[in-house]
């Protein structure tokens, strides 16, 4: 084992620096698990990671990347030993803790989950924190009550990494889902990932918020919060439930009580961060298994080096990517 290695670090001193540097094993902070990683992926908390005003990252230098995969090269935790592939997401990866952008990454072994059967190291990357938020917010819908035989489904934000994974898992469990996105022409991937019907996110809600609006979905998958959210609670079914888990359209949700006093609407909070060890393993279990879709290689808009990181973590906050982008690191 080399004991530099390449990572992309992300430096603010005179000026505000996103290039790929060797690095040195002592440079890794602190944690029991030790991991030559194969494989990350970009999310946007990963590109605001990047810019110089983006509110993720406290200290520098820091290296990016909430999710990692890869094999165990040493561990201080008898849970976890020498060549067992592993993954790691969420936590303070990325955010105050070294991430998955890097040959290596040391991680304390509580955020450390071994890799479940019926997944490679770069299927787990494709799902990521993306796909993880998407499986949380089906599992928070179906305890909900919803099925897929009470109507349809939306998901907004279809062409993200979050909304795109939830349209292919909504599909393989055999509910018809409505797509929505800002982007025309991708209603035919939409569609590839088992989207029955595309709309455009102006059809969401594009006049003048109703409080109570014409009863369409009996349930949303929304990674998109602001406005739109607001528009579709007023959208749903009697009963009915949206998880919430973006703010790409911002945090202020100009909603009233009515959908949840007048229709009994729910709106569950996801968070992927702090979500527990154990129900995280039993997910991504179900991501190996029921929730797998048969398409899941249709969600990678492309697979890239460290050195194409810089570009990429742009893209991601311009919306100039569909799906997930791969970050292969071995």
């Amino acid at each position: 084992m080399s004991e530099t290695f390449q990572a992309l670090v992300v430096e603010k001193r005179d000026t505000f620096s996103v290039e790929v540097q060797q690095i040195g094993m002592d440079q890794l902070p602190a944690g029991e698990v030790l991991i030559k990683v194969a494989y990350s992926s970009v999310n946007y908390k990963d590109g605001l990671a990047g810019i110089p005003n983006g509110n993720i990252v406290r200290q520098y230098p820091f290296i990016p990347g909430i999710d990692l995969s890869g094999t165990v090269v040493s561990s201080e935790d008898s849970r976890f030993q020498p060549g067992q592939p592993v993954i790691a997401t969420s936590y303070g990866i990325g955010v105050s803790h070294y991430g998955g952008f890097s040959e290596y990454a040391r991680i304390p072994a509580d955020w450390v989950l071994p890799l479940p059967g019926g997944l490679t190291l770069r299927e787990a990357m494709i799902y990521g924190t993306a796909g993880f938020t998407a499986a949380m917010s089906i599992q928070a819908l179906e305890a909900h009550g919803i099925a897929p035989d009470k109507g349809n489904v939306l998901v907004t934000g279809a062409t993200g990494g979050v909304g795109g994974t939830a349209v292919a898992m909504l599909a393989k469990l055999g509910y018809q889902v409505t797509a929505s996105t800002g982007k025309a022409g991708e209603a035919g991937y939409l569609q590839q990932l088992g989207a029955a019907s595309v709309i455009s996110r102006e059809e969401v809600g594009s006049e003048a918020l109703k409080p109570l609006d014409k009863q369409l979905w009996q349930a949303a998958v929304d990674s998109v919060g602001g406005s739109p959210l607001a528009a579709v609670l007023s959208k749903i079914a009697y009963g009915g439930a949206v998880a919430a888990s973006g703010l790409t359209a911002g945090t202020a949700v100009p909603a009233t009580v009515l959908p949840f006093i007048l229709r009994g609407v729910s709106l569950l909070g996801i968070d992927s961060v702090a979500c527990p060890a154990g129900k995280r393993q039993l997910i991504w279990e179900r991501m190996a298994g029921d929730l797998k879709p048969d398409n899941l290689e249709l969600l990678i808009d492309r697979e890239i080096t460290l050195n194409e990181l810089p570009a990429a973590l742009q893209d991601i906050l311009k919306s100039n990517t569909r799906g997930r982008v791969l970050v292969r690191l071995s």
